[in-house]
């Protein structure tokens, strides 16, 4: 039988385990003298389910995280003066100090989600969303990639891969102290990480009748050492059991010689996006629709094509409009995309300001704050590209075509068409 293990101080433990036998939890306590984390870790038995400590740095010590990973263990913090430093390690936030037993027992049901059905009708496929310095949208096409494909019925995973501008947890509302990606990248160093695991890790967005498993990124920058090569191709192949669709969005740099600077060799800064870029199935490149961004663009791809080989690459020209193109901006980037890259096969997605401020207003997809957008109907054809064996909905990929207004002029048109003068000369206009 598994047990909750306590390693918080008395009376409070002898309450705790009490209050969790209400619950039908099976807990123990540690005496108050042995509650550190040399003593958690020689209590971790193969029967200990979830560890609950407080939340403290002398207590969840580097050596307690990583022999809890290798163990599947899960660990439960109580409030301390340490919890934002705590929530940094990859932990869930801590709940009260003085939390009842009711409410802990609720955090360890909540913490294992039941996964759902893994990838089984079609090859699992794994889409990096790259683009060149310069904010050209990675991450708001990413969101509505991942979307659109969940919509076209595959099972969908959406990962934050940027190590150096993470920003999907807020660009879509989420907790971003949560564990996420850095913790799967612990339980796949440890060999610990599967799909029910990942799916514990991750949270559930739900959006345009469609369900996302999103893992969030990094909370701060400077943590990139925690996305290294090994870790990040480790938890990957795992990814390609856990859904069909896996949609990682990665940073611009692709440097893969860094470590040509130093005598000794260490972690790579762009690690995580030197290892997503060569593990794809495919990569989105994003440019940004202007004379910098196709500049940008330019520069960076033949590094991209040098690193990613034979995979193939669907260019993605975004915030198209004819400001600083000119009138006819689509023309503009073709011809010199052609000429200067040999790209032919371009994909455009047009700039609708009020729609992308509406999604980072309520922290949403583009899609569930502004369905009939003219950006939304171009990021379905996007995914309809993509994934052209599913069928949709033949409006599927329309803004306007199931509108009220469409269908009363298709209404119109099969009256029109079904009258006895329809098909006379005098009817035609």
């Amino acid at each position: 039988m598994s047990v909750v293990l306590l390693a918080v101080t008395q009376p409070r433990a002898d309450e705790l385990v009490a209050e969790l036998e209400w619950e039908g939890v099976s807990a123990l306590s540690l005496p108050s003298a042995s509650a550190s984390a040399s003593a958690i870790i020689a209590r971790l038995q193969p029967d200990v389910e979830a560890v609950v400590t407080p939340a403290t740095r002398a207590v969840l010590t580097p050596e307690l995280l990583s022999a809890c990973d290798r163990a599947g263990v899960r660990i439960v913090t109580l409030g301390g003066t340490d919890s934002r430093a705590v929530m940094r390690m990859g932990l869930a936030p801590p709940l009260r100090a003085d939390a009842p037993g009711w409410e802990i027992a609720a955090a360890l049901s909540a913490d294992v989600r039941p996964p759902a059905a893994g990838p089984s009708t079609a090859a699992a496929r794994l889409t990096a969303i790259w683009g060149s310095h310069g904010a050209p949208g990675r991450s708001t096409i990413a969101v509505q990639l991942a979307v659109e494909l969940a919509r076209r019925g595959r099972r969908t995973a959406l990962i934050d891969a940027d190590t150096v501008a993470p920003s999907l947890a807020l660009l879509l509302g989420m907790d971003d102290d949560a564990p996420g990606l850095a913790a799967a990248c612990r339980r796949a160093e440890a060999g610990a990480l599967d799909p029910a695991e990942l799916t514990r890790l991750s949270a559930r967005l739900a959006a345009g009748g469609a369900e996302v498993d999103v893992l969030v990124g990094l909370n701060r920058p400077s943590r990139w050492p925690e996305l290294s090569d090994a870790r990040m191709r480790a938890t990957l192949s795992v990814c390609r059991r856990w859904a069909e669709e896996t949609v990682v969005d990665v940073s611009a740099a692709v440097d893969t010689d860094e470590e040509a600077m130093y005598d000794v060799v260490g972690p790579r800064r762009h690690a995580a996006t030197v290892a997503t870029l060569s593990e794809a199935d495919r990569v989105v490149a994003v440019a940004l629709a202007d004379p910098l961004g196709i500049s940008r663009f330019l520069r960076d791809h033949a590094e991209l094509r040098r690193l990613v080989g034979q995979t193939p690459v669907t260019v993605v020209v975004n915030q198209v409009r004819p400001g600083p193109l000119g009138l006819d901006a689509r023309s503009q980037i073709r011809r010199t995309l052609e000429r200067f890259a040999g790209l032919t096969d371009i994909a455009f997605l047009p700039l609708d300001r009020r729609a992308v401020d509406a999604a980072l207003l309520h922290a949403r997809p583009i899609s569930d704050v502004a369905p009939r957008s003219a950006l939304v109907a171009a990021m379905r054809r996007l995914a309809a590209g993509l994934d052209p064996s599913v069928s949709v909905e033949a409006t599927a990929g329309s803004s306007t075509g199931s509108s009220r207004g469409a269908r009363r002029l298709r209404s119109a048109l099969a009256a029109l068409a079904g009258s006895p003068g329809a098909g006379g000369p005098e009817s035609a206009s």
